[in-house]
């Protein structure tokens, strides 16, 4: 069993919450709910190695379940330094600043 530091566990939590209220009230389009939920699980780092792997795992399986296609990701690797792997760094830090649009994009891209 897995067993998480306390802050990380309260940020995880808040974070489910806040997505569930985003998919009840439709508070953004399916694609940007699941990327939204990955930058946020992202900046936990819940883990101290693999937090973007799964979290795109998970924003994988939130896309399916709000009917939408799994991502792409780029498709490639993005462990690998690679241009797609700067543009997801940089899609990444655009979240930061409150654009999704980028991460949008290259997730299905």
């Amino acid at each position: 069993m897995l067993i998480l530091k306390c802050s990380f566990a309260v940020d995880l939590h808040q974070v489910i919450d806040d997505a569930k209220y985003w998919v009840e009230h439709a508070t953004f389009p399916p694609d940007e709910i699941a990327v939204r939920f990955i930058h946020r699980v992202v900046a936990i780092r819940p883990y101290p190695n693999g937090n973007g792997r799964f979290s795109r795992l998970i924003a994988d399986l939130l896309a399916i379940q709000l009917g939408q296609p799994r991502f792409i990701w780029g498709r490639v690797n993005l462990v690998d330094p690679s241009e797609t792997r700067k543009a997801y760094i940089a899609a990444l830090k655009a979240a930061d600043a409150g654009d999704y649009d980028r991460l949008v994009t290259f997730s299905r891209a």
